[in-house]
């Protein structure tokens, strides 16, 4: 498919848009022929990459990356030809469909509906070493860095290679007004008569300092700016990521009327550092930029400078940078300064000037517990935002998650709690006990290691979608083991509050309780795989609670939660209201 030269505006990378989707008949006839095929099913992030190949923002690829251009990539961030491209961009897939593939043969993608999106004529597959891959893309191999971990635990062992033909774009129900390709992003920039423009990738919500920077850069740069934040790939219930689309376009407000453009990027991160810095360069270069913000907290993990330093990223350019063709903006920390009711670079900054800063875990302390968050550090526009998807503790849901052994008192404790946050009033609360669970959520299961933990992620899924929703919920299983127990936090806490209580009453006293004869039973060999006798109980290492019920009542023990909840911030415990 051609593409309409704008002559005024950059070049793309490699001399044109390599636009992959193919026209109305074209694309009839690959879902007539597809049928034959066979289909692999698009993860998010895959989706994300073929979007992008789609759309041109990957240009000059036409495709995914054949072996021979893998390897010159991972080795020295060129394409076999000799064109730059620093990340590799390729469809890994599971050996037992690698296994059905030969080049030649041509793939139907589809999304996770079975929509068909495009056809890939295989070229080549291959084995990759992704251990060694991983250090020539990351600098390392070690677990402790998330992008190169990410790509030797997940990564399917298998990759695919070959041309795309697009039958259509996958779909986007959620702001699709700021959803661009960088032809019509390219043609938005000619009817406006801009021919230089400032990048600036970002995955994080901006606020005053950061607004302060990009408008100066983009000043200095004599360039209009263009706001081009890194969606990824979130699910539909991620509040937190709507909350932040809002951010950007109340942001885009802040600045001069017709100096500003926004656009939503679908790509996946790679936390790749450097690499990955100049490759958002080469696909903002396609979008029509001259220059980008380079910000290391975007690709960095954790802004560990043991991985990259930031000398780094010049480094790279300085290389690289003329094959680039777009100019590196170094981002800087701004930092108000009081005196001067402004936000400027450290070495601006007068020697005894009052300075003042909000770090990110501050702001969400604040938002945490309904405090106020200054003027100067962002817009109230932004915080009303923030709010809107950052309940105070007081108004959102929690989880109280007990465990331990058969006997220790979870249930009794459990059922006390119940009463008494039902008492407090003010969220409904739900009481999953391990019994309860048992009969209602999971009577098919056993109590294999397997089947424990099938039971333990649905308890969690359930308190999940009640804390989210604002509720509390009480859970009172075994949960003998630790992985699953902290996948239960993963799951919670991004929609609200988590608190895993410890139950640790000793073996002795839990078999002296017994009153159905359980232990008895398990230690004569009646009773198979019973926790703390024939199999394992992992005690938590990251509990906020542990609780002996040998000396303690259960009003005592769940006093102890309360007062535990009251100190977090989540209930407001007045004595006379729960005696």
């Amino acid at each position: 498919m051609k593409t309409r030269v704008l002559k005024h505006l950059i070049t793309p990378h490699g001399g044109e848009l390599k636009r992959l989707l193919v026209d109305d008949d074209r694309a009839a006839e690959l879902k007539t022929e597809s049928r034959d095929w066979p289909s692999w099913d698009l993860t998010p992030a895959q989706a994300g990459d073929l979007e992008l190949l789609l759309s041109g923002a990957y240009s000059p690829l036409s495709g995914y990356l054949t072996r021979s251009d893998y390897d010159s990539v991972v080795k020295s961030m060129l394409l076999a030809d000799g064109v730059l491209w620093p990340m590799p961009v390729v469809l890994d897939v599971t050996k037992v469909f690698a296994e059905k593939l030969s080049p030649g043969m041509v793939i139907s993608l589809r999304d996770a509906e079975g929509v068909m999106l495009a056809a890939l004529h295989v070229e080549d597959v291959w084995e990759p070493d992704l251990t060694g891959d991983a250090k020539k893309i990351f600098g390392t191999s070690s677990s402790d860095h998330p992008g190169a971990a990410a790509f030797i635990d997940t990564t399917r062992p298998w990759f695919v290679g070959g041309r795309v033909e697009g039958v259509q774009m996958p779909t986007h129900y959620d702001f699709p007004s700021l959803r661009h390709t960088p032809q019509e992003m390219r043609e938005d920039f000619a009817q406006l008569g801009w021919r230089r423009m400032v990048a600036y990738p970002s995955d994080r919500i901006m606020h005053r300092a950061e607004q302060e920077f990009t408008y100066q850069a983009s000043m200095e740069a004599k360039a209009n700016l263009f706001l081009h934040p890194i969606v990824g790939t979130a699910d539909a219930g991620d509040k937190d990521y709507y909350a932040r689309i809002r951010c950007y376009r109340e942001m885009e407000k802040f600045y001069p009327p017709l100096t500003t453009r926004l656009s939503l990027l679908t790509a996946p991160i790679r936390q790749a550092g450097p690499r990955e810095a100049l490759w958002h360069a080469l696909i903002n270069k396609n979008y029509g930029c001259t220059h980008m913000i380079v910000d290391p907290g975007l690709t960095n993990p954790s802004g560990d400078k043991a991985f990259y330093k930031e000398s780094a990223y010049a480094e790279l350019w300085q290389k690289h940078g003329d094959a680039a063709g777009v100019a590196m903006i170094p981002f800087q920390q701004m930092f108000y300064v009081e005196d001067d009711d402004a936000f400027l670079p450290k070495e601006k900054i007068a020697k005894n000037a009052r300075v003042l800063a909000l770090s990110d875990h501050d702001l969400k302390e604040r938002l945490d517990h309904g405090r106020d968050i200054p003027d100067w550090f962002t817009f109230p526009e932004i915080v009303q935002q923030m709010r809107h998807a950052h309940k105070p503790r007081y108004e959102q849901g929690f989880t109280v998650f007990f465990t331990g052994l058969s006997g220790a008192g979870k249930s009794t404790i459990a059922n006390v709690l119940l009463v008494k946050l039902m008492q407090l009033g003010g969220r409904p609360v739900t009481l999953l006990d391990g019994d309860i669970v048992r009969k209602n959520l999971s009577s098919e299961l056993g109590f294999s290691k397997e089947h424990r933990d099938i039971n333990i992620r649905r308890i969690g899924f359930v308190a999940s979608e009640i804390t989210k929703n604002g509720g509390i919920a009480i859970c009172a299983p075994i949960a003998p083991y630790d992985n699953v127990r902290k996948e239960v936090r993963r799951m919670v806490e991004p929609g609200g509050g988590f608190v895993l209580v410890h139950v640790a009453t000793p073996l002795e006293t839990c078999e002296e309780r017994d009153r159905k004869g359980l232990y008895e039973k398990a230690r004569a060999g009646i009773i198979k795989e019973f926790t703390g006798i024939s199999d394992p109980y992992e005690p938590p290492d990251d509990a906020e609670l542990a609780l002996d019920t040998t000396e303690l009542s259960p009003e005592e023990a769940v006093w102890e939660v309360l007062m535990h909840l009251e100190r977090e911030g989540y209930i407001g415990v007045k004595r006379h209201e729960v005696q």
